[in-house]
């Protein structure tokens, strides 16, 4: 016990030497804080600046700018063909392809010949047609001939009654076997026989094609070749959902695409889509834009920007914001010398500018240059 009683004797002076030289470290520490923003001061949440502060001097303060402000919406957009001018042209029969009348990258008019097609259907469509019309003849003279003997009081009347009732489905039949061949275009009695010409349904150019000569093709559900009118062409641009208020039909709007650089296009919208897209949030604005060159391809990036109209607004320099935490604020200047901080909404960015929706009149008068030095 007494050795230990000696030993925290001894150590007792050492702990507190060990507490006074701390409180000096701290003191002079804190001193040091106080030399790093001389001449400056807090007073109820203001900062008020000594007139030999040096901060004085860095900081650059204006008044709030009141003046027209245009919002502009940026938005990624993309060419597309106008769907009403692209036909995806599929044929209606399957057969062999004798003749590719028509080229990719071709341009045809409407009703140009684009391929002929060797095809049992057609030819089975064309004996469908004659054995109906025969049949309707037939059954038109056997009508005929019972209605007579009737009249003569020779035939029965249920042997006038099957006579129509075969005059009738014969009729029937010639009816679809004649809509078969309406449907493909042809003739009843075409003398082309297997040979079936398919032709352009509208003008334009041949901008697909996936088929070559002397190949079967038995799908008819898939196309040989796509021809499109590209003379105008779609922008869709994709406009996010917080900026739909900015947007309407009608409205101008500038196409930059990534292919031409430093060039750019006009054109306004002439639709907005009716439904968001929940997995990007946006909704498809459409710009026609007239494409008499080609320059404008499907497929191509652009760059669109949508030109609301013009409304009043506060418009501070951007370097005037100060990022707090998750708050944009500015200083203003109360009085001479005088500053407090103020949480701002801010707008779109207009060039160097920022438009201050909300936080600011036109009376204050803002820290523009440098504010980050009262933001301690």
């Amino acid at each position: 016990m007494r050795i230990v009683f000696q030993t925290l004797t001894r150590l007792v002076p050492a702990v507190l030497l060990a507490v006074q030289l701390a409180g000096c470290n701290t003191a002079s520490s804190s001193g040091s804080t106080a030399e790093t923003t001389p001449g400056m001061r807090h007073e109820d949440g203001r900062i008020l600046l000594e007139p030999s502060s040096p901060i004085r001097k860095a900081l650059v303060v204006a008044a709030v700018e009141a003046r027209a402000v245009e919002r502009q919406v940026v938005t990624p957009g993309v060419v597309e063909a106008d769907a009403a001018r692209l036909v995806k042209v599929v044929p209606p029969v399957s057969g062999r392809i004798v003749r590719l009348v028509k080229h990719l990258g071709d341009p045809v008019n409407r009703g140009d010949p684009l391929f002929v097609l060797d095809s049992p259907e057609l030819a089975q469509a064309l004996a469908d047609a004659a054995k109906a019309d025969a049949a309707l003849t037939l059954s038109r003279r056997a009508l005929d001939r019972q209605r007579e003997l009737m009249a003569a009081e020779i035939a029965a009347r249920k042997d006038v009654e099957q006579a129509e009732n075969d005059f009738a489905q014969a009729e029937s039949d010639a009816h679809l076997a004649h809509g078969r061949l309406a449907q493909l275009d042809v003739a009843a009695g075409d003398a082309s026989g297997r040979q079936y010409t398919l032709r352009a349904p509208i003008p334009g150019h041949v901008i697909d094609l996936t088929a070559a000569e002397g190949g079967f093709w038995n799908d008819t559900s898939a196309p040989i070749m796509t021809v499109a009118d590209l003379s105008t062409v779609w922008i869709a641009a994709s406009v996010p959902e917080k900026d739909l208020s900015a947007i309407s039909v009608g409205q101008d709007a500038t196409i930059e695409l990534n292919a031409y650089a430093g060039e750019s296009e006009h054109g306004k919208i002439a639709y907005i889509g009716e439904v968001l897209d929940p997995d990007t949030r946006t909704v498809k604005a459409r710009i026609a834009v007239d494409n008499p060159s080609g320059r404008f391809r499907p497929g191509m990036f652009a760059r669109v920007v949508f030109h609301a109209p013009a409304h009043e607004g506060m418009v501070v320099p951007a370097t005037a914001l100060i990022q707090s935490g998750f708050d944009t604020q500015v200083y203003v200047e109360t009085q001479a010398d005088v500053f407090e901080a103020r949480t701002v909404e801010v707008g779109p960015r207009l060039a160097d500018s920022v438009e201050v929706l909300s936080g600011l009149n036109g009376a204050d008068r803002v820290v523009v240059k440098n504010g980050v030095l009262l933001n301690d």
